[in-house]
C-alpha cells in the first residue's frame, strides 16, 4: 500500500520528492547540505582548567554535607567506644584492675 501524498509531504515541502517527509515546521526534510566543512575549537581545549578550583571546593562540600551524616555517628560512636574499651583494659590490667576482679575469674 502506498502512503498518501499528505502524509509524505506536510509544511512546505513539495510533494512527491524522494527523502520529504516531514517539512514545514523547523524545516525537517530540508535540502540536504554537502561540502560544508565547519572547524572549532572545543571548549575543554579553549581554557582546561576554567572554574576547576571553585567547582572542585563547592562540590566538595555539597558531597560532603550530603554523606557526613551517615557516616559520621558510627565513626563518633565506635571511637568513644574503643576509648572507652582500651582504658578499660589498661585499668584492668593495671594492679587496682587486679587487685579488684582478682577473685572474679
Amino acid at each position: 500500500m502506498r502512503p498518501t501524498l499528505a502524509l509524505r509531504g506536510g509544511g512546505e515541502s513539495p510533494l512527491g520528492k524522494n527523502g520529504h517527509f516531514l517539512g514545514g515546521w523547523g524545516n525537517f526534510g530540508g535540502m540536504k547540505q554537502k561540502g560544508i566543512i565547519t572547524y572549532s575549537l572545543s571548549p575543554n581545549k579553549q581554557n582546561v582548567l576554567a572554574g576547576t578550583a571553585h567547582a572542585a571546593v563547592f562540590n566538595v562540600w555539597r558531597r560532603f554535607s550530603k554523606q557526613v551524616l551517615f557516616w559520621a555517628p558510627p565513626l563518633v560512636f565506635f571511637y568513644y567506644a574503643m576509648d572507652w574499651a582500651t582504658h578499660r583494659n589498661h585499668y584492668l590490667n593495671s594492679k587496682q584492675g587486679r587487685a579488684e576482679f582478682a577473685d572474679s575469674e
